[in-house]
């Protein structure tokens, strides 16, 4: 699966009381690129770029799926390079509150 098949599902998986207050874009730059948007309580997946991200993520595919499946832990992602964060640093660090890391794992 790719990272953008993937990211197409977090909605599946997404964590409306973690999420409450939060009206944010995330932008993931993988392969092919996806932003989650995140606004009212309602998480929708799409693909391509985002004009204004609050936070964009880069990283390989694997990387990234592994990073939200738990298997990859996101400070040593960031300390050895695979991952890449630019803007909101805090609401990175959020994801897995944002989204279920259990259902991910099931993906």
């Amino acid at each position: 699966m790719s990272a953008a098949e993937f990211l197409k599902k977090l909605p599946t998986a997404f964590n409306a009381e973690e999420a409450a207050g939060s009206d944010c874009v995330l932008q993931f730059n993988v392969a092919q690129p996806v932003y989650i948007t995140i606004k009212g309580g309602s998480c929708v997946a799409s693909e391509g770029s985002t004009a204004q991200p609050d936070v964009t993520i880069t990283m390989e595919d694997q990387d990234l799926i592994d990073l939200l499946k738990g298997t990859l832990n996101g400070m040593t992602a960031f300390m050895t390079g695979k991952l890449q964060v630019d803007g909101d640093l805090m609401l990175a660090q959020r994801l897995t509150s944002i989204f279920d890391g259990d259902k991910l794992a099931a993906l």
